[in-house]
């Protein structure tokens, strides 16, 4: 088990790490959202471009920031899978929404449970494992609604223009791949800049700690 760093040093240490980790998240959701193109091969590399850097990024960030954390070989690992993830995705853009929905579907649940793990195993001890909590069980809980839609859901509907459309799986787990990295890039900013400020919870051993002043009363 790594040695607790006083509470500064690891805010210090952590903050630029979920910001860098929220730009590709970002750019995801973006690239989606202003798409009219919802096919199974664009949500193959639209996640691909985002694997590649996005897991590259984890990892450098792992390496670089979180070496006095007790967690830098998840992150690693998390940031792996991510590439690789990526890597195959672009590797089968072809292969339709069967491909699409087991690459994400792995992805989420692998390093949902990697960071959740993080998390936990550093809860009370680091700043940043509330954080590590809640994204990876909200990237868990992503993993279980890509299982639970039918890859052969098809719908038609008539939108307001009336012009006949239809609503298929490829539709629902893009837009939902989309909303999951905007709420992830938001989430990741706002914990980054809270950790910079100084607004997060300090663990619970650093609170425990006497005040410099509560030391020479007791003396």
């Amino acid at each position: 088990m790594a040695p607790q760093l006083p509470i500064a040093a690891q805010r210090a240490a952590y903050w630029p790490v979920p910001i860098v980790r929220a730009v590709p998240a970002a750019a995801l959701a973006l690239v989606i959202t202003f798409s009219a193109d919802h096919s199974a091969r664009f949500g193959l590399v639209t996640f691909g471009v985002f694997g590649i850097v996005g897991g590259l990024v984890v990892a450098a960030a792992a390496v670089l920031r979180l070496a006095d954390s007790g967690v830098r070989p998840f992150f690693i690992a998390q940031g792996a899978v991510t590439a690789v993830a990526g890597l195959l995705a672009l590797l089968v853009n072809g292969g339709g929404v069967q491909y699409l929905f087991l690459i994400l579907t792995v992805f989420a649940a692998i390093t949902g449970f990697l960071e959740l793990y993080s998390g936990l195993r550093t809860r009370r001890r680091f700043v940043a494992s509330g954080d590590w909590v809640t994204a990876g069980a909200f990237t868990a809980v992503v993993a279980v609604v890509f299982v639970l839609i039918p890859p052969g859901y098809s719908q038609r509907f008539t939108g307001p223009d009336g012009v006949a459309r239809v609503l298929d799986s490829s539709v629902v787990v893009v837009g939902l791949l989309g909303a999951y990295a905007a709420i992830l890039a938001v989430y990741l900013l706002i914990a980054g800049l809270s950790a910079k400020w100084g607004t997060q919870s300090a663990p619970e051993a650093e609170q425990a700690k006497p005040s410099p002043a509560e030391r020479e009363t007791s003396a």
